[in-house]
C-alpha cells in the first residue's frame, strides 16, 4: 500500500500567517470559530462542538476507523465487476485507465460497463444522428465528450442504468451530482451486496436542515445502505491530459474495513507511470478539497481576464488554499494536515487554476463584464451570463465552481462567518451580486491587512 510520509512541519509553516478570524470579528463569530462545527459528513454536528477534537471520536470519514471494521472473508469477491455511472468527458477518460486495467488485473472481470445518458450525436464528417452509446460501442470514441481518444474496446457503453449496474462490486461515480438522488435506488436494487464506491463527483451536499455540508460519499453510503462504503479519488486531473497518458498524481482516500479491498481498489486506478495513485484514509479532506477549489479557480479566471498575471495568481492560490483548509478544519471531523499537500489538495488546486472549465468560463466572464462596464449587472443579469458561457463553452458540461460558491456563501453567511473567509466571499460577490470584477483583489488583500495570528495550542488555528 501506497501512503505518503507526514507534511505536518510544512502546512504547519504555511498556515501560520494565517489569521483564524478578522480582528474586527463579532461576538457571535467568535463563538463559533472557537467551537469548530464539525460534522460527521453527513451535515449533522458531532456532539458537542466544544469538545477537544483530539478527545472525538474519529469516525470512518477523515482518519482512523474506530472499532472491528473487518469484513468477512466471504464478502470478499474473488473477481470484481466494474460499472462507471457517468460517460462525460473525466468519466470517459477514467474509462481508458479502468479498462486497461481490468484487462490485466486478474480479481477483475474484464468488462467495464460505463452507463450512458442516453442522446443523439452526429459522427465527425457525416451527417447521419447516431445513439451515443452505439457510436461508442461501434467506434471505441466518445464523440461528444472526449473526442479524438479512443477507449478500451472492453468499455461496454450501456444506456440502460439497471444493466449496466448489475451485480456490480465497484461502482465509480463521476456524474453531477445534482443528478444522483433519481438514480441511486435503481443503482442500490442492481447492484451486488457485496458493492463499493469510488466517488470522482467534485462537489458538496448541503443538510437542508442544519445548512451543514454533506460530503457527497456520504450521501451516497446512506442512500445504498447494506453497509456500503464510499471512497473518493480526487487530484490534478484534467480529464483530456489523463485520457492522452500525460503523467500524472492522484489521491485515492478509502477505507473499505478490509486491506486487501482497499488495495484492490487502488490497482485498478493506478496505471504507471502516466497515472501514479497513493491511498490515504482522509475521506472528508480529500473530498471537500475536490469541491472548494473549484471555487478558488473562479477566482483564478477573474484574474485572467483582468490579465494580472502571474504573481497575483500566486497569491490567489496561497489564499485559497488557506480557506480551504480552514473550512475543511472548521466544518468536518478528522481531517488530516498533510491531506492539503497531496494531489487532492495543493496539486489539484494548481492544476485547476491554470486549466479546467471553472477557470476557463471565469474568464470569459471576466473579459464579458469588463467589456461591457456600462451595463448594470445585477443579480440576474450575472446569472444569465453563467448560463449563456456554460452553454456556448462546456456543450453540456456543467460547472461545479459556481454552484459551489453559491451553498459555501450560504452557509458562511448563516454563521456570520464571511469576514473569516474574504476570498470565498468576494468571489461570489463578483459572481452572482454583480461586484466589480476588479475587486478579486480586495479578497486576496484582506489576508495581508489582518493581524498575524499565533500558531500556539490555544488558538483556533493550532488544531490545523
Amino acid at each position: 500500500m501506497h501512503r505518503r510520509p507526514r507534511h505536518r512541519k510544512i502546512l504547519a509553516l504555511l498556515l501560520l500567517h494565517a489569521p483564524f478570524q478578522s480582528p474586527n470579528a463579532s461576538a457571535a463569530q467568535s463563538t463559533l470559530l472557537g467551537q469548530r462545527l464539525y460534522c460527521s459528513g453527513d451535515g449533522n454536528v458531532d456532539g458537542d462542538a466544544r469538545r477537544n477534537p483530539s478527545e472525538r471520536i474519529t469516525r470512518y470519514h477523515g482518519g482512523d476507523i474506530d472499532g472491528d471494521t473487518s469484513q468477512d472473508k466471504a464478502m470478499v469477491p474473488k473477481r470484481d465487476q466494474v460499472c462507471i455511472i457517468g460517460s462525460g468527458n473525466w468519466g470517459s477518460a477514467i474509462a481508458t485507465i479502468l479498462g486497461r486495467n481490468v484487462a490485466r488485473l486478474p480479481s477483475f472481470n474484464d468488462v467495464v460497463n460505463m452507463w450512458v445518458y442516453e442522446e443523439s450525436v452526429t459522427l465527425p464528417g457525416s451527417n447521419t444522428r447516431s445513439k451515443l452509446s452505439e457510436v461508442i460501442n461501434t467506434h471505441h470514441e466518445n464523440v461528444k465528450y472526449l473526442p479524438g481518444v479512443k477507449l478500451p474496446p472492453n468499455v461496454r457503453a450501456v444506456p440502460d442504468l439497471k444493466d449496466a449496474c448489475k451485480n456490480a462490486t465497484l461502482l465509480v461515480f463521476v456524474l453531477p451530482h445534482q443528478f444522483l438522488p433519481k438514480l441511486l435506488p435503481t443503482i442500490r436494487a442492481s447492484a451486488h451486496e457485496s458493492c463499493r464506491g469510488v466517488s470522482l463527483i467534485k462537489g458538496l451536499d448541503f443538510n437542508s436542515e442544519t445548512k451543514l455540508p454533506v460530503l457527497i460519499s456520504r450521501s451516497i453510503e446512506e442512500a445504498m445502505g447494506k453497509n456500503f462504503r464510499c471512497g473518493v479519488l480526487m487530484g490534478a486531473n484534467i480529464a483530456d491530459e489523463v485520457a492522452r497518458q500525460h503523467m500524472c498524481e492522484s489521491t485515492l482516500a478509502c477505507e473499505y474495513g478490509h486491506e486487501e479491498m482497499n488495495e484492490r481498489t487502488r490497482q485498478v486506478f493506478y496505471d504507471p507511470p502516466n497515472f501514479c495513485v497513493t491511498m490515504i484514509g482522509d475521506v472528508a479532506g480529500t473530498e471537500a478539497c475536490g469541491a472548494l477549489k473549484n471555487i478558488v479557480a473562479l477566482g483564478a479566471g477573474f484574474v485572467d481576464g483582468l490579465g494580472l498575471g502571474g504573481n497575483t495568481k500566486a497569491a490567489l492560490l496561497r489564499v485559497g488554499l488557506l480557506e480551504m483548509a480552514r473550512f475543511c478544519m472548521a466544518f468536518f471531523q478528522g481531517v488530516k494536515q498533510e491531506t492539503f499537500l497531496e494531489s487532492c489538495g495543493m496539486a489539484d488546486l494548481i492544476t485547476t487554476c491554470y486549466g479546467g472549465r471553472n477557470r476557463r468560463c471565469a474568464e470569459a466572464y471576466a473579459k464579458s463584464r469588463e467589456s461591457n462596464k456600462l451595463q448594470t449587472y445585477d443579480s440576474k443579469a450575472c446569472e444569465k451570463l453563467w448560463r449563456d458561457i456554460e452553454s456556448r463553452m462546456l456543450d453540456g458540461q456543467k460547472l461545479q465552481g459556481t454552484l459551489a460558491a453559491k451553498e459555501v456563501y450560504a452557509l458562511l453567511e448563516s454563521r456570520m462567518l464571511l469576514e473569516s473567509f474574504p476570498l470565498f466571499a468576494t468571489i461570489y460577490e463578483i459572481a452572482f451580486n454583480g461586484m466589480p470584477v476588479a475587486s478579486i483583489t480586495d479578497g486576496i488583500n484582506a489576508k495581508c491587512s489582518t493581524k498575524r495570528a499565533s500558531f500556539n495550542r490555544s488558538s483556533p488555528m493550532s488544531k490545523l
